[in-house]
């Protein structure tokens, strides 16, 4: 009876409740308003070409607008009070100006980095090396605000529990600050092991920063974790706390996995501070997601991520010119690591009408000679991604996507299949990988290219949250990053075509393509 009660009042059933209220109040209005026949429908004319207007002057996709002319068509008052809630990306003057100062930080920083490593060398002999790369790294600095970097050491790490005690060990060996920003943090066994270093460094007068998405963590750790981490010694704050009303703000969230430690080490990936990222509890079979630990001057760009994001949950976005230059490492930090090839981070916001994480996926599509291999928990894409995917194939390239065999959401799932008899047709290889559920997001490209991150092939990692991951080209990570593929292709199902499913079915996966951008 006390867990019954518990979790009838929890946070998460008393915003479910409040939310489903307000929806039915939006569409109760709607019905009320049929009653008044020549006035409804004059409304629903005019609202109907307003808002098709509307749609069509935004900077959406083609396939996300289609999606919501059917839902704004098919319940027109409830459909257009949907999308205004949930389909535009609209912020306010406030936000805008604290978008423009995050960007404008970032540049500088990229500039702190130019100077002490001569990251402007380094891109000079990529246009020699590779053109094309050379190409790609551009349009990452003109639209992340990042610098190209060489010389870090790179390495992959096959899977969560990999990645853990290399994660320890790293923290351990912080002198000045830990900063930690991820969508997930959940009690248990790897957030303790973790939190115990976080205090030793507290104690140790170490700067230690955290931030957490709410929707994220809205189950997996207590409303107050914030206040707790605060009284340790923790300095922490919470990105958009999830309040139970209708609001387009809700939408966009913190989908990024960064920690980074002194501005010389720094993780990211797929994987969240949480249990089943470690497999120490299973949920979908295995729980099989990548990193990357990247050592170098490349870290500083993740610290510069993390410390915009901090001053913009702080409210100190408005034209208060923060020095970073404190915080960036000396050269001597940098002086005795070791690496080759190149190493890029970029970062992507939701409101700046610039999907950065498509684009560098697009852009290593396009320009891949041999094979593109790709991993991805969810396959939800537009016309674009999808057109490239089989000119790619077209032009004589391997291309192969991993999606889990054990999913976490099915109803993304079934929306995730059916984009596979397309691509299937037009000579794509899908794998489903039969241990479970696969939460990586990574492309590798002829042996050359990688990306490894926190974007998933979805609408909402795709243009809705804010994300981040590190470009790669001919990095010493690269041959480890391969023998993954290899080994996930050894473990997984390759499709030779669409399984058969019923009419009842194909109906129902119509119904989610047709709305696959909203979910």
């Amino acid at each position: 009876m006390k867990k019954i009660k518990r979790f009838m009042t929890s946070r998460v059933v008393i915003v479910f409740l409040l939310i489903a209220t307000q929806l039915f109040l939006i569409f109760w209005s709607a019905i009320v308003l049929t009653r008044y026949y020549y006035v409804y429908n004059a409304t629903i004319a005019v609202l109907s070409v307003v808002f098709l207007l509307y749609l069509m002057r935004s900077s959406h996709s083609g396939s996300y607008k289609i999606a919501w002319m059917a839902v704004a068509f098919a319940v027109p008052v409830f459909g257009v009070a949907l999308y205004l809630i949930f389909g535009g990306n609209r912020i306010s003057s406030r936000r805008k100006r604290k978008m423009r100062f995050m960007e404008s930080v970032l540049e500088k920083s990229a500039a702190l980095v130019d100077d002490r490593t001569e990251a402007g060398s380094a891109l000079s002999r990529l246009e020699e090396e590779c053109p094309e790369a050379a190409r790609q790294s551009r349009y990452i600095r003109s639209a992340s605000f990042t610098p190209l970097c060489s010389g870090c050491e790179t390495r992959f790490f096959e899977s969560g529990e990999a990645m853990f005690p290399v994660l320890l060990e790293e923290l351990k060996k912080a002198e000045k600050y830990i900063f930690l920003e991820y969508f997930i943090i959940g009690e248990g066994e790897m957030w303790e092991a973790v939190h115990e270093i976080l205090l030793e460094k507290v104690k140790k007068g170490l700067d230690v920063r955290v931030i957490y998405d709410d929707v994220g963590c809205a189950v997996s750790v207590d409303r107050h974790f914030d206040e707790q981490l605060r009284s340790e010694g923790i300095d922490c704050r919470i990105f958009q706390r999830f309040v139970p009303f209708l609001t387009a703000r809700q939408n966009n969230r913190d989908h990024r996995k960064i920690c980074t430690i002194d501005g010389v080490t720094c993780f990211t990936g797929g994987v969240n501070l949480a249990d089943e990222y470690i497999n120490t509890v299973e949920r979908f079979g295995y729980w099989k997601d990548t990193a990357v630990m990247i050592r170098g001057s490349a870290s500083w760009s993740f610290t510069a991520m993390f410390l915009t994001m901090w001053d913009y949950l702080c409210g100190s976005g408005d034209g208060d010119d923060r020095d970073y230059a404190a915080l960036l490492p000396p050269r001597e930090a940098y002086r005795d690591i070791r690496g080759s090839g190149y190493v890029q981070p970029y970062t992507d916001a939701p409101m700046d009408g610039e999907a950065v994480g498509e684009n560098v996926y697009l852009g290593m599509i396009q320009q891949a000679k041999r094979y593109v291999w790709i991993t991805t928990p969810y396959l939800i894409i537009d016309e674009i991604m999808e057109r490239s995917l089989l000119s790619a194939v077209r032009c004589g390239v391997d291309v192969r996507i991993v999606t889990p065999g054990v999913p976490d959401k099915k109803l993304i799932n079934e929306t995730t299949k059916n984009c596979f008899p397309i691509l299937l047709a037009g000579g794509v290889k899908i794998y489903e990988y039969t241990p479970g559920f696969v939460h990586a997001k990574q492309f590798l490209c002829d042996d050359r290219f990688a990306a490894v991150g926190s974007v998933n092939l979805d609408y909402r990692s795709l243009y809705l949250h804010f994300e981040c991951g590190a470009w790669m080209f001919e990095t010493d990570c690269i041959p480890d990053l391969k023998r993954d593929f290899e080994s996930m292709f050894a473990e997984s199902r390759l499709l030779e075509k669409p399984d058969k499913v019923s009419a009842v079915r194909r109906l129902y996966r119509a119904v989610l393509d047709l709305i696959a951008p909203l979910l």
